[in-house]
C-alpha cells in the first residue's frame, strides 16, 4: 500500500496556508492588476503583523506562537502567489498582445509550437475535429501593425493542427479571443487555416515529441484498440485513438487513462526507486536519481501544466518515502499544492487541478484505510488496487457530476479490474520508448506484453460501456453534488458493511438495545434490568454468569462417609464376604 497518513497522525499545519493562498489567486485572477498589486500588499503587511505578534507571544506558550506563526506563513505564501497573479494580469493587458487588435478582426500570427496537440471534444466537425496546441507568439501583424515578443497563446484548430511538433515555427491566420477560466495563456488565437511550416529548430522538447511518434509508429502493428490506447497511457499521444474506444471510456469513467496523471508518474517514479534500490545508492543520491528519471519523463510526454501538475503530485511522496518520515505525506501534498499555485496562478481555476488534489489527497487519507478492511491473506498489490481507485472515486465524484452530470454506475469495477494491468503498461511502455527509437525489432516484447494489457483495458471500456444503464442522467446544481456527496458517503458505508459483518452485528445489536430502552423510557415504564447488553454474544439472560448458591440440600452433613485423608482405605462388609475398596 502506498504511504498514507493516520487520522491520529495528520499534519494540518500547512491547510490555512493552502486555503489562503487558493482563495487568494482565485479573488486575483478574477480583478484588474492594481487591485491584485494592492491586495498583494495588504496580505504582506499583515504577514508582518502576525509575525510580530508570534515573537512577541513567546511567554504564550508554544502552541499560541504556533498558531501566530502559521497564520503568518499563510499571508506570506497568499502574498507571493497574488503577487505573480498580479503580474500575470500585466503581462496580459500590457504585455505584446494588448497592442494587438481583439475586435474579432484577422491576424496574421508566427508561432512557436511549445506543447502537444490536444484534441477536444466538439461534435458535428468531419474535419478531424477541434485541437488546442499551446504555443508562444514570436510575431504578429494586424491591420499593417506589427507586434513582436514572447506571449503565451493557445491554438485552436481543426485536424490538421493534430500533426504539429513541439519546437516548430509555423504561420496562420486567425482571431484572438480571451482565455477561459483556468487557462494557463494569455491568448486564445482562433485558427482559421492550416499551419504552415516556417522553421524548426533541434531542441529537448523536439527530440520528445520525435520519441513519441518513433514510439507510436513501432506500436503501429498491433490491434487497432491497442495501437490506439498504448501511446496515450505511456505518452499521453491520442491521435490515434479511435473514436468510439474514446466515447466508450468516457462513458465508463476512463477517460484519465489515457493522459498521463499522477499515479502513471507515481508509477514511474517507483520504478526508479526501486531500480536505485537495487543498485544499492544511499538514500540523497537514489531521491537524485529518482528525480532526474521523473524529469525525464515529464519531457518525454511534455511540459504542459498537467504533466507538471501531475508530476508535482507524484513527487508528493518522494520526500518522505527516501527521508524515511511516511507520516507526512499530507504536508508535502499541501506543499506541493502551494508551489503549483504560486507557479501558475492559472490552475486556481482549473477544474483538472482540482480533480488531481482531490484524487491525491484520497488516496493520502483513506487508501491505507480503506486497505485494511481487506483481510489479510489477500496479496498486497491486490489491496492496493481495490483501495486506491475507491479512495479517489468517493472524492472526485462531486466534482465529476458538477461538470457533467452524468452517474456512471460501473466506472468503480471498471477502473478496478483496468487498474491491474496499468503498472504493467505503463513500466514496459516506458522501457520500449527509448527501445523504439534505437531499433524498432529491440521493443517487439516489451510492446507485445504492453500491447496486450492495453487491449484487455479497451475490452473492459468496450464491455461495460455496452450494458444496460452505463450512463443515467444525474440532477445538475448543488442538489446533484450533495446527492453524490451522500452516495460516496454510502459507498464507503456498504464496503465497511459488507467486509465487517460482525460489526455491523454488533451495531444493529446495539442500536436494538438502545431502541428498546428509549421506547420504554418514553412510555413511562422502567427499563426492564433482564434485557442483556447488546454486545455479548448470547443475548439470553444469565448465560454465561457465575453466581453463588446459598441455599442447603437438606442432608446433615453427619449423614456424609467419614474419611481419613485422601487415598483412605475403608473396610465394608458385604454378604460374600470382605474386601478393601478404595474411596
Amino acid at each position: 500500500m502506498q504511504s498514507a497518513d493516520s487520522p491520529r497522525r495528520l499534519d494540518l499545519r500547512l491547510l490555512p496556508a493552502v486555503t489562503t493562498t487558493w482563495l487568494s489567486v482565485l479573488v486575483a485572477t478574477a480583478v484588474p492588476a492594481m487591485q491584485a498589486f494592492v491586495m498583494c500588499a495588504a496580505l504582506l503587511v499583515l504577514a508582518l503583523v502576525l509575525w510580530g505578534t508570534a515573537g512577541l507571544r513567546r511567554r504564550g506558550g508554544h502552541r499560541r506562537r504556533t498558531m501566530w506563526a502559521t497564520m503568518a506563513l499563510a499571508c506570506a505564501v497568499s502574498a507571493a502567489a497574488t503577487g505573480h497573479a498580479a503580474a500575470d494580469a500585466v503581462q496580459r493587458q500590457d504585455g505584446p498582445l494588448a497592442a494587438a487588435p481583439q475586435d474579432g478582426g484577422a491576424v496574421v500570427a508566427e508561432v512557436e509550437i511549445s506543447g502537444v496537440p490536444t484534441a477536444l471534444p466538439f461534435p458535428g466537425r468531419g474535419d478531424g475535429g477541434l485541437w488546442r496546441v499551446p504555443a508562444t507568439m514570436v510575431r504578429m501583424t494586424a491591420k499593417g501593425q506589427v507586434v513582436q515578443g514572447a506571449a503565451q497563446l493557445v491554438v485552436l484548430g481543426t485536424g490538421e493542427w493534430s500533426s504539429v511538433r513541439p519546437g516548430t515555427r509555423v504561420r496562420t491566420i486567425g482571431r484572438l479571443k480571451e482565455p477561459g477560466p483556468g487557462s494557463a495563456g494569455a491568448m486564445v488565437l482562433s485558427a482559421s487555416t492550416k499551419p504552415q511550416l516556417v522553421g524548426q529548430e533541434w531542441s529537448l522538447v523536439n527530440a520528445a515529441a520525435r520519441l513519441r511518434a518513433q514510439f507510436r509508429t513501432s506500436a503501429a502493428w498491433l490491434p487497432p484498440d491497442a495501437a490506439g490506447l498504448l501511446p496515450g497511457m505511456v505518452t499521453g499521444d491520442t491521435t490515434s485513438l479511435p473514436a468510439p474506444l474514446e466515447l466508450d471510456m468516457q462513458t465508463t469513467g476512463m477517460t484519465h487513462l489515457t493522459a498521463v496523471s499522477g499515479a502513471n508518474c507515481s508509477l514511474v517514479l517507483g520504478g526508479f526507486i526501486v531500480l536505485a534500490r537495487t543498485l544499492r545508492l544511499p538514500r540523497p543520491p537514489a531521491a537524485a536519481f529518482a528525480a532526474g528519471g521523473l524529469a525525464a519523463f515529464v519531457v518525454l510526454v511534455g511540459t504542459e501544466p498537467s504533466v507538471l501538475r501531475a508530476a508535482f503530485m507524484g513527487c508528493a511522496g518522494l520526500v518522505p518515502l527516501m527521508g524515511g518520515h511516511r507520516g507526512t505525506s499530507l504536508s508535502f501534498l499541501f506543499a506541493a499544492i502551494i508551489v503549483l499555485l504560486t507557479a501558475e496562478p492559472a490552475l486556481a481555476g482549473s477544474p483538472g487541478f482540482l480533480l488531481s488534489v482531490l484524487a491525491t489527497l484520497g488516496i493520502v487519507l483513506l487508501a491505507t484505510r480503506i486497505g485494511s478492511w481487506l483481510p489479510g491473506r489477500l496479496p498486497a498489490w491486490l489491496a492496493t488496487g481495490f483501495a486506491v481507485p475507491l479512495s479517489a472515486q468517493v472524492l472526485c465524484g462531486p466534482v465529476i457530476v458538477m461538470l457533467q452530470p452524468q452517474l456512471s454506475p460501473y466506472a468503480l469495477p471498471a477502473n478496478l479490474l483496468a487498474g491491474l494491468f496499468v503498472a504493467p503498461i505503463t513500466i514496459l511502455g516506458t522501457i520500449a520508448v527509448p527501445l523504439s527509437a534505437v531499433h524498432p525489432g529491440l521493443a517487439v516484447v516489451p510492446l507485445a506484453v504492453a500491447g496486450a494489457c492495453a487491449g484487455v483495458v479497451a475490452g473492459i471500456a468496450r464491455f461495460f460501456a455496452a450494458l444496460p444503464g452505463a450512463a443515467l442522467p444525474w440532477a445538475e446544481g448543488p442538489v446533484g453534488v450533495l446527492a453524490m456527496c451522500t452516495l460516496s458517503v454510502m459507498t464507503v458505508m456498504v464496503v465497511w458493511a459488507v467486509l465487517h459483518p460482525r460489526g455491523v452485528r454488533t451495531g444493529v445489536l446495539a442500536l436494538h438495545h438502545r431502541l428498546v430502552v428509549a421506547l420504554e423510557r418514553a412510555g413511562g415504564n422502567r427499563p426492564s434490568r433482564r434485557a442483556a447488553p447488546a454486545n455479548r454474544r448470547d443475548a439470553r439472560p444469565g448465560h454465561g454468569k457465575l453466581g453463588i448458591c446459598t441455599k442447603t440440600s437438606g442432608r446433615k452433613y453427619q449423614w456424609l462417609p467419614k474419611t481419613r485423608g485422601p487415598g483412605a482405605q475403608q473396610r465394608t462388609r458385604s454378604p460374600g464376604g470382605t474386601h478393601r475398596r478404595l474411596r
